[in-house]
C-alpha cells in the first residue's frame, strides 16, 4: 500500500517595525499554517523582538549600522531559513496577518506548475471604511487574476528559486518584489495572482500627508525602476513613469513657463478637471481626484530619485507610517 507524499515544507518571513498588536496578529495568524516563522526587525523599540519569540518565532534583529531597505530584512529572513530549507516560503509583512486557506490554496498552485515560482492572491485592507486613504489603497490590491507581472510584499515563493536569483535586490528602498519578480520572469518563471483570499493588511492611513508620502515613495519606485531595469524587450514601470513627467511636471512646467509669453498657457491646467471627471467614471469622484492630485507627489519621487542618482547619495527611506 502506497503511502501519501509527505506535504511539501512551508516556512514563513516576516518583517517588520513597531508594528506591534498588529504584529502579534500577523504571527498568530501563522501558528498550524507553516512549520516554522522567522521574523526579522528593523531597530523596533516597542518589544517586537521580544513578543516574536514569545510567540514561537526565531527574531532577528538587523543591523541598524547599515542603511535599512525592506529587501534587506527579507533577504535576512532568507539567510535564517538556510540550515533547514524550506520547499516554499511566505513572505508578509508584519502590520498584515494571513487568511485562512491561503497556504494551502497557493502551495497546491506550486504544486501544479512546475514553472511558477510566485503566487499571489487578495491582499485586503482590515479597515476600509476607516478613511478614504484606507479605502483607496484596497482597490488598488484588487489586481486582475492571472499570470502577472509582479507581487506585493505578500506571497508564496520557491525558496530554491528565488536563492538562486540572489534574492531581493537591497540597494532599493521601494519596489524591490516587482524588481525579483522582473528577473525570474527573465530566467523564465511565472508570477500568478489567484482568485483567493491571501492577506489582510492595516494600512492604518488617516492623514493627507501618510498618503502624499506614500505616493510620493511610489513616484521614487517606479522613476528608479525604470531607469535601472526597463528594456525593450522587458519594459519595467516605463508607461507609469510617462505618466508621472506628463500629469506630474509637464503640465506644471508648460502652464507656469507658457504664462510668461501668453497668460493662455495656464489654460493647459483644465487637462486635471477633466482628467478626474474621465477617471470617476470607473473609480468614482473622490478616488479619481486623488489619483491625479497624486501624480505630482509621485513626481517629487522620481525628481528625487534622479536628484540622488546625479549627486550620488545614499537612498533614504520614504515612510509614511
Amino acid at each position: 500500500m502506497q503511502t501519501a507524499p509527505e506535504p511539501p515544507a512551508i516556512d514563513a518571513v516576516v518583517i517588520g517595525r513597531n508594528e506591534g498588536a498588529r504584529l502579534i496578529a500577523c504571527l498568530q495568524s501563522l501558528s498550524g499554517q507553516v512549520r516554522r516563522v522567522i521574523y526579522v526587525d528593523s531597530g523596533s523599540t516597542d518589544g517586537s523582538v521580544q513578543a516574536a519569540t514569545d510567540a514561537g518565532a526565531a527574531g532577528v534583529a538587523l543591523d541598524m549600522s547599515l542603511p535599512f531597505t525592506a529587501a534587506r530584512a527579507r533577504n535576512a529572513g532568507l539567510a535564517a531559513l538556510a540550515d533547514d530549507p524550506p520547499r516554499y516560503v511566505q513572505f508578509i509583512d508584519g502590520d498584515c496577518a494571513l487568511r485562512d486557506g491561503w497556504i494551502g490554496a497557493a502551495a497546491r498552485v506550486l504544486q501544479d506548475a512546475p514553472r511558477v515560482a510566485v503566487v499571489c492572491g487578495r491582499r485586503r485592507e482590515r479597515f476600509p471604511q476607516a478613511s478614504l486613504y484606507n479605502a483607496m489603497i484596497d482597490a488598488e490590491w484588487d489586481t486582475p487574476v492571472g499570470e502577472a507581472l509582479a507581487c506585493g510584499g505578500d506571497a508564496l515563493m520557491r525558496y530554491d528559486v528565488v536563492v538562486r536569483a540572489g534574492g531581493y535586490r537591497e540597494d532599493l528602498i521601494a519596489g524591490e518584489e516587482p524588481e525579483l519578480c522582473l528577473r525570474l520572469r527573465k530566467e523564465g518563471w511565472q508570477i500568478r495572482r489567484i482568485d483567493a483570499e491571501m492577506t489582510w493588511h492595516d494600512a492604518d492611513m488617516h492623514r493627507f500627508r501618510q498618503w502624499w508620502k506614500r505616493a510620493e515613495r511610489a513616484g521614487h519606485a517606479f522613476a528608479e525602476g525604470s531607469a535601472r531595469f526597463s528594456t525593450p524587450q522587458m519594459p519595467h514601470w516605463a508607461a507609469e513613469t510617462r505618466r508621472i513627467w506628463i500629469w506630474g511636471l509637464g503640465i506644471p512646467l508648460f502652464a507656469l513657463l507658457g504664462s510668461l509669453l501668453h497668460p493662455a498657457a495656464v489654460l493647459v491646467l483644465l487637462a486635471y478637471p477633466l482628467q478626474v471627471l474621465r477617471l470617476s467614471r470607473s473609480m468614482g469622484l473622490k478616488p479619481a481626484f486623488f489619483s491625479t492630485l497624486g501624480k505630482l507627489a509621485e513626481a517629487v519621487g522620481a525628481l528625487r530619485f534622479h536628484a540622488r542618482r546625479l549627486t550620488r547619495g545614499k537612498a533614504r527611506l520614504i515612510e509614511y507610517k
